[in-house]
């Protein structure tokens, strides 16, 4: 890798934004100059990891820097589209753009058509995909380990939306409804693993346990805690979601199965450590692999243990390190883009139509390669 310096703006400085700040800080040859950020409380915070970058409260002030080479975007969901299309209109810098890319189906087309002029690589993050025990798992899918994959199945029982800025992640409106906002990482997840698109969805899940009791400016929050999501793809495959969002007693918070015609290959991700109580538990678990092959049958357990910095980086399993790590070799253009804005938005389009079928009791279809549906 090259020696060239790269300096990063940020646009959103919360609880996510602040991840990506200490996950950037990890690398070498980086700097991050701008922090913008509109809320004083996250900017402060912000300022405190990085003492010698300015501080902004907007979008406007951010781009008028003449010493940023990237934008980071984390921002809350419902300004994303937005946002995007108008750095789009301004500027040519790399863009790694926090998930999901948009909560409307009506932007899905407007973000396609601007990014076709786009010279620069838009990078969605979909941090899961970079969690060590789910990359392995990968790997041994595209080794053959399970032969011809044909069943995908990823349960998530896991705590409470956290509390953010404004509060805005208790309401669909904003989030784009959890099956959006917490599953698209899921859904790109199901895609890349069936190597396939989806054809129908169909969903059951309600509001049962959380944020039942809160108001915020006299709404109460209308999010999502509970979810099936069973998927047909055009290849034949199924994949199934079960999420449970009042399940945080769990010693794993992801097990994810794939099942093929040669064996099973899953992975067990624990959640984040500092949920963990180790005071009367002890040492939070250790994410794990497991293979099963039908014959000869045996299951044999992989440990994917993670860097104890890495972890203390942030919330996703060292995952956001790994995928920087990435953007930063896709700006310098020693590699692709990974996680491409078609793919971004068409998890998003997943979401959107099993948080359709919870509505509408209905079973959902997809066209044009799920980027949109009737």
């Amino acid at each position: 890798m090259t020696n060239k310096v790269i300096r990063y703006g940020i646009l959103g400085c919360g609880m996510m934004g602040q991840e990506h700040i200490r996950n950037i800080q990890l690398l070498d040859n980086v700097e991050i100059t701008v922090l913008a950020e509109p809320n004083a409380e996250m900017r402060e915070k912000a300022q405190a990891l990085v003492p010698n970058a300015r501080t902004v409260e907007g979008l406007d002030a951010l781009l008028e820097a003449d010493d940023i080479d990237a934008l980071v975007i984390a921002t809350p969901n419902f300004q994303h589209a937005e946002q995007l299309q108008g750095i789009m209109s301004r500027c040519l810098l790399p863009i790694l753009i926090e998930k999901p890319i948009c909560t409307q189906l009506a932007d899905v087309e407007r973000l396609l058509e601007a990014a076709k002029a786009y010279p620069a690589p838009i990078w969605v993050a979909m941090e899961y995909r970079y969690m060590p025990p789910i990359t392995l798992l990968l790997d041994l899918l595209a080794q053959g380990e399970v032969g011809e994959r044909h069943l995908f199945s990823i349960r998530e029982h896991r705590f409470p939306f956290l509390h953010k800025v404004d509060d805005w992640n208790r309401f669909n409106h904003k989030t784009g409804g959890t099956l959006v906002e917490k599953c698209c990482h899921f859904f790109d997840l199901m895609r890349l693993m069936a190597n396939a698109n989806p054809v129908r969805v169909y969903a059951s899940g309600s509001q049962a346990v959380n944020h039942k009791d809160e108001t915020y400016q006299g709404e109460t929050p209308d999010i999502l805690d509970n979810a099936y999501v069973m998927i047909e793809f055009d290849n034949g495959t199924r994949a199934s979601l079960e999420l449970c969002m009042f399940a945080e007693g769990s010693r794993y918070q992801e097990e994810i199965s794939v099942v093929g015609d040669k064996g099973k290959a899953e992975c067990l991700v624990p959640g984040p450590g500092r949920f963990w109580p180790t005071d009367t538990l002890g040492e939070p678990p250790v994410a794990q692999v497991i293979s099963s092959p039908r014959n000869p049958k045996g299951p044999k357990q992989i440990d994917v243990p993670v860097d104890p910095a890495l972890l203390e980086a942030g919330d996703h399993n060292g995952s956001t390190f790994y995928q920087h790590q990435k953007f930063q070799r896709a700006i310098l253009g020693e590699q692709e883009v990974e996680v491409s804005l078609e793919d971004g938005l068409k998890a998003v389009v997943i979401g959107l139509a099993a948080q359709e079928a919870i509505r509408t009791h209905r079973v959902v279809t997809f066209n044009d390669g799920g980027l949109s549906f009737q």
